[in-house]
């Protein structure tokens, strides 16, 4: 609860002063203080500070012969009393700016903002799903509390059964800039060398792009034609979130191709999504699970957690059923993962046709964290990412 503000008008008396305000007791004080020695060296007043107390003074005026004065010595003192006052009512301004500042610490997860790394809008019909616009996006946004949203696009043809290419994500999240921030992607079989690739990255970035993503395509993590991609990121500072499984950004046991392109790449920041990456949640990886969700408890912790010991420049989204599932096979170890590396990871749901049910809102009661380390996960390191 915020505190009661002391007052620092001199003449306020103290009987008045806000119940509970140390800042007041101990400036009261001091005043009461100062005032008595102004008057033990002046003479001045003290009949009248002792009045209704055992006074013997007597009640005739005092004339100007009586009243002494005031010396060398009496003028350093009262100046001395000046320069302590006014430190008084310093420490006093003081106490009341800490108070400002303790209100605006956040008391509960509640009050900390939630930014989903990874959200999508689609133009048409897919999968039997209605399309989702960024308009329902921001509906769906305020009912969960989420603040802001990063949006990812879909250029390459398989990485969805239809496209919601860069251009038209653009369009769509354009009306809300508050709330929406968009990706953009290229895909390198679609363009014709580099600097297409980096005129069309920059038309992108003029638009409105802070990041690169959905990155998910048929080729190895480390193909060669995604070079180009990675050093335009590099030189433009934009994140990369892709998805790895057995068939997109396609690595191996172990993920030794995404390690190549983390030490080949340190400038740019990585944010690993889907099975191939949370499956390595536990030691015990066979080639199956790169493309499925294991289920059981965790045996030893896997290559996710020496990867981001190791590198600073990758990051894990939490979303879909596989990072839900890497966190709740075992809540021991997820207990123990969020405490080690909160700080690269980021919040996110893949959020992706209207009605879509996440279950990672319930994460903030499964588990028990400093509330600095679900500020991290729920939106400080997403917008440190950001170009």
């Amino acid at each position: 609860m915020p505190r009661s503000s002391p007052s620092s008008d001199d003449s306020a008396s103290c009987d008045s002063k806000p119940a509970g305000s140390d800042a007041g007791d101990s400036l009261c004080a001091d005043l009461a203080t100062t005032r008595r020695r102004y008057l033990a060296l002046t003479g001045v007043g003290l009949s009248a500070t002792t009045a209704g107390c055992a006074s013997t003074s007597s009640d005739r005026p005092t004339t100007e012969s009586e009243i002494p004065e005031p010396t060398d010595e009496t003028s350093d003192d009262l100046e001395t009393i000046e320069d302590e006052t006014e430190s008084d009512e310093d420490d006093a301004e003081t106490d009341e700016d800490d108070t400002e500042t303790d209100e605006d610490e956040p008391e509960s997860i509640d009050d900390l903002p939630l930014f989903d790394a990874h959200t999508h809008v689609i133009p048409t019909e897919a999968r039997g799903r209605d399309p989702l616009f960024a308009e329902q996006l921001v509906e769906w946004m305020d009912t969960n509390s989420v603040d802001r949203a990063v949006v990812l696009a879909f250029d390459a043809p398989e990485a969805y059964p239809v496209q919601a290419p860069s251009g038209w994500v653009l369009d769509e999240v354009d009306p809300y800039p508050d709330r929406l921030v968009p990706f953009c992607t290229i895909d390198p079989r679609a363009v014709d060398g580099t600097d297409a690739a980096a005129g069309r990255l920059e038309h992108y970035i003029d638009r409105g792009a802070r990041g690169f993503g959905e990155l998910k395509i048929e080729m190895d993590i480390d193909d060669d034609r995604l070079e180009p991609l990675y050093e335009l990121c590099a030189t433009y500072e934009l994140p990369i979130l892709f998805h790895t499984d057995r068939q997109m950004m396609r690595d191996e046991v172990g993920l030794p191709r995404l390690e190549n392109v983390l030490a080949s790449y340190p400038e740019v920041d990585f944010v690993a999504h889907a099975h191939g990456w949370w499956s390595h949640m536990a030691a015990d990886v066979e080639p199956l699970d790169l493309g499925r969700i294991p289920e059981g408890p965790i045996e030893a912790p896997g290559r996710v957690w020496e990867l981001l010991a190791e590198y600073d420049n990758i990051y894990g989204d939490i979303s879909t059923l596989g990072g839900w599932n890497a966190l709740t096979r075992d809540e021991a170890y997820g207990q123990a993962f969020l405490e080690s590396h909160h700080d690269q990871l980021v919040f996110g749901t893949d959020y992706l046709f209207p009605g879509h049910q996440i279950p990672h809102f319930a994460l903030f009661e499964q588990f028990d964290l400093e509330l600095d380390a679900w500020a991290n996960i729920r939106h400080r390191n997403t917008e440190n990412l950001l170009r």
